[in-house]
C-alpha cells in the first residue's frame, strides 16, 4: 500500500509539470515575468540560505539521530514525559538555534524521527524562527515598542498553545517511536555526556554564525551620484532589490526597486552591533566548525561518522528537493500580489484582515528579518496593528517550502491542523491586539 501510494504521488507530480508546461501562457507577459521573478528568488534563495543555512541544518539533523540516544529525547521530549519541562525544553532549544524557519525542519524531523512527542515536536518547530530575539528587538525598534511586546508575549505563547493543541487533537495517534521512518538501532553509549553536549553545542554555534543576519539596512550611492536610504531585500548575482526608506526617484517609501549592481558606486551599511558581527561570521564560524571536525576525529569511530553521514543525505534526498519546489512556487506567485494590493485587504481590525493577513504569513515565504521591512511597508500603505501582529505571528514559522517538508516528515492530516491552528490563533492575536493595544 505505501509502495502504491508513493508511486501514485510521482504520477501525480509528472501529470501537474505537464499540465503546467501545456497550458502556461508563455506569450503572455506577466507570467513569463512571474516565471523570471521565481527563478531570482531561487537563485536569491540559493546564493544567500542553502550552504549557510539548510546544508548546516541538515548535518545537525543527521547527528541528532546518528548520536542522540533515543531514551534520551524520549524522556525529556516524549509522548509520556512531563508536559511542562518538555514543552520548555522544546521551546528554548527552538529558541536557542534563532535562525529562520528553513534551518529548523531539518531538525525537527530529526528529532520527530527519534520519537519525540508531536506537541514538543511542533512547539519546537514554531518556537525556532519565531522567539527569535534579534527579530523581536528589531520589530519594537523599527514598528514601534508596542507591536515588538505584541510579538514577543505571542511567540512564547504560541510555542506552548500549538504544541498543546497538537498534542490533544491527536492524542490517540500518538505514534511510537519506532512508527515513524523505522528509525535506526540504538547505537551502543561510546563516550561522556558532556562530550555530546559539546559536539551539539558547537554544531549549532556554526549554524547561528554561518546564517548570521543582516538586517540590510543601508545607504545606496549610484554610479551617476544619486543616493537613497533602503533596506535590501533580495541580493542576486548580477542585481540587488531594495525596498526605500524614502521617497526616491518617482517612487514612494516601502516601494521595491531593484537595481542593476553595474548601476551601483558604493552600497554603504548603516553601522550597528549586529553587522560587527556580521563581519566577524565567517572567522566565528570557522573557528566551531573546526572544533567540530576536531570533536569528531577523536571521540567517534568512523562507523558512527559514516552512519552520521548516510542520515544526512537521507534527510537532504527528501527535504531540498522540497524547499526549493516551494521557493520557485512562491517567487512566482508573488508579482501577482502586490503590496498595495495586500495592503487593501489588511486596512482595518477586522476578522477577515486579520484572517488575510495570517494566511498571507503562512503561505509566504519570509526570510529572516525581511519580514520587518516587508511588514513596515504595507504599514505605510495602510495596514491595521492588528493584522500587522497576525502576520508577524504566523509569517516568520510558517511559508509554502515549510509545509511541502512537514507533510513529508508527519503526514498531510497533522500538517493541515498545524497550519490551521496557527492561522486561526494569529487572527485572534491579531484581532485581539488591535482591539485593545493597536
Amino acid at each position: 500500500m505505501e509502495s502504491m501510494n508513493r508511486e501514485l504521488k510521482i504520477l501525480g507530480a509528472f501529470l501537474g509539470v505537464f499540465l503546467a508546461a501545456y497550458f502556461m501562457p508563455l506569450s503572455t507577459p506577466k507570467v513569463t515575468g512571474a516565471i523570471i521573478e521565481a527563478f531570482k528568488l531561487l537563485q536569491w534563495y540559493v546564493r544567500n540560505h542553502t550552504l549557510t543555512c539548510v546544508v548546516p541544518a541538515l548535518f545537525i539533523a543527521g547527528a541528532v539521530v546518528t548520536f542522540l540516544s533515543k531514551e534520551s529525547v524520549m524522556r525529556y521530549l516524549g509522548p509520556t514525559s512531563n508536559k511542562v519541562l518538555a514543552y520548555s525544553v522544546a521551546s528554548v532549544s527552538g529558541a536557542v538555534l534563532a535562525v529562520c524557519s528553513c534551518s529548523v525542519l531539518p531538525v525537527f524531523a530529526g528529532i520527530y524521527r527519534l520519537g519525540a512527542g508531536l506537541g514538543p515536536a511542533c512547539a519546537f518547530l514554531y518556537s525556532g524562527p519565531a522567539i527569535n530575539v534579534l527579530a523581536i528587538f528589531l520589530t519594537a525598534r523599527i514598528l514601534g515598542f508596542s507591536i515588538g511586546l505584541g510579538r514577543a508575549v505571542g511567540a512564547v505563547a504560541f510555542a506552548f498553545l500549538i504544541g498543546l493543541f497538537m498534542a490533544a487533537v491527536f492524542r490517540r495517534e500518538e505514534r511510537l517511536p519506532s512508527q515513524i521512518l523505522a528509525a535506526p538501532p540504538e547505537a551502543p553509549k561510546r563516550r561522556a555526556l558532556w562530550k555530546t553536549a559539546l559536539f551539539f553545542s558547537a554544531m549549532t554555534a556554526f549554524l547561528v554564525f554561518s546564517d548570521w543576519y543582516n538586517p540590510g539596512n543601508v545607504i545606496v550611492h549610484k554610479s551617476d551620484g544619486a543616493r537613497f536610504r533602503a533596506v535590501v531585500l533580495q541580493e542576486m548575482r548580477d542585481e540587488i532589490v531594495f525596498q526605500l526608506e524614502e521617497p526616491f526617484g518617482g517612487y514612494e517609501a516601502g516601494a521595491h526597486i531593484t537595481v542593476p549592481k553595474q548601476a551601483l558606486a558604493e552600497v554603504e551599511e548603516v553601522e550597528a552591533w549586529v553587522i560587527r558581527i556580521f563581519h566577524l561570521k565567517w572567522y566565528l564560524a570557522a573557528l566551531m566548525g573546526l572544533a567540530v571536525l576536531g570533536m569528531a576525529h577523536r571521540w567517534f569511530a568512523r562507523d558512527e561518522v559514516r552512519d552520521w553521514m548516510q542520515n544526512t543525505w537521507e534527510f537532504t534526498k527528501i527535504l531540498v528537493p522540497l524547499l526549493f519546489g516551494g521557493v520557485f512556487v512562491v517567487g512566482f506567485v508573488t508579482p501577482f500580489l502586490p503590496p498595495a494590493y495586500v495592503a487593501g485587504f489588511v486596512g482595518d481590525n477586522g476578522w477577515g484582515a486579520n484572517l488575510a493577513a495570517s494566511v498571507i504569513g503562512a503561505f509566504w515565504y519570509f526570510a529572516t528579518l525581511t519580514e520587518i521591512p516587508i511588514t513596515q511597508a504595507l504599514m505605510k500603505l495602510g495596514m491595521h496593528s492588528g493584522p500587522v501582529i497576525a502576520l508577524l505571528l504566523a509569517g516568520p514559522a510558517l511559508s509554502l517550502p515549510n509545509l511541502l517538508v512537514i507533510t513529508k516528515v508527519m503526514g498531510w492530516k497533522k500538517t493541515a491542523v498545524f497550519c490551521a491552528a496557527i492561522v486561526i490563533v494569529a487572527a485572534v492575536s491579531g484581532k485581539l491586539f488591535g482591539a485593545f493595544l493597536g
